[in-house]
């Protein structure tokens, strides 16, 4: 009994929230009368959400295939290259503020390079994503590589451990909270990157993923769809952080365990 209670108040809050939302949207849209194409009833996006579920279907398995190769990609070379930074305050001075142009450029002025270098379609989408992710795990592993206690490094250094041996058994799991940080804001970032992305690289049509659905959507004046996209796009978004959500729960489980089996 005690469990399911456990559960009822955990989602009791967020369902209570969003209930409310639709309620104030719905009256809103009610009471100002305001046009469709302004502002359509929740009740007529989810029409819009099921005439079109086919194509919506389509769009969301596309964005979330680029969205998450992207943070995959992203989630790989953040931790390798946070790695090599911290080897040296020498690298870290060097190329650390390289690594702050990917979050400086905007990703829409960027969008239309990636298009010439590497066509339309998903590989500039995935590209595009990737980016966008990138930096938040560099910073994070990075700081957390910096933030090994000095004691452990000079236990590492009195037994002549090679750098290998000291990153993978002292710096990369200090670094795991850290790491799991950044990899949690790369999620969300992965699927904004990804719908700009297809904004400009994507192709229209019954299969076209959920970025050009919105622009498509926009020229057609059909604002509810519009919405029906975003929130489809936005549950994207909420499954990879859940995804990595449970991953870094597991890891940090281990890590804690480990931790207090070294303390005992």
């Amino acid at each position: 009994m005690r469990p399911s209670l456990g559960r009822l108040s955990v989602l009791a809050p967020p369902v209570a929230v969003i209930a409310a939302t639709l309620a104030g949207w719905w009256l809103l849209v009610e009471l100002f009368e305001i046009p469709p194409y302004l502002l359509p009833a929740p009740g007529s996006v989810l029409e819009a959400v099921w005439t079109e579920r086919d194509r919506l279907a389509w769009g969301m398995l596309g964005t979330a295939i680029g969205a998450s190769t992207g943070f995959a990609i992203a989630a790989a070379a953040g931790v390798a290259i946070g790695s090599v930074l911290g080897l040296s305050r020498f690298l870290e001075r060097g190329f650390y503020p390289l690594t702050l142009l990917l979050q400086m450029v905007p990703l829409v002025a960027l969008a239309p390079i990636l298009v010439v270098w590497l066509g339309y379609g998903q590989r500039a989408v995935i590209a595009s994503s990737a980016i966008v992710a990138l930096f938040p795990v560099i910073a994070n592993t990075l700081g957390g590589m910096r933030s090994v206690e000095r004691e452990l490094e000079e236990l590492f250094t009195l037994y002549r451990a090679s750098a290998v041996s000291r990153w993978w058994r002292l710096r990369l799991p200090a670094s795991l909270p850290s790491i799991v940080t950044g990899l949690r804001i790369a999620a969300g970032l992965a699927v904004i990157g990804a719908i700009v992305g297809e904004f400009v690289s994507a192709y229209a049509g019954d299969r076209a993923p959920l970025g050009m659905v919105i622009v498509s959507a926009m020229k057609e004046y059909r604002t509810d769809l519009m919405f029906g996209a975003i929130g489809l796009a936005a549950l994207v978004g909420f499954a990879l952080f859940g995804i990595v959500n449970l991953g870094g729960w597991l890891l940090l489980r281990r890590w804690h365990a480990s931790a207090r089996s070294s303390s005992d």
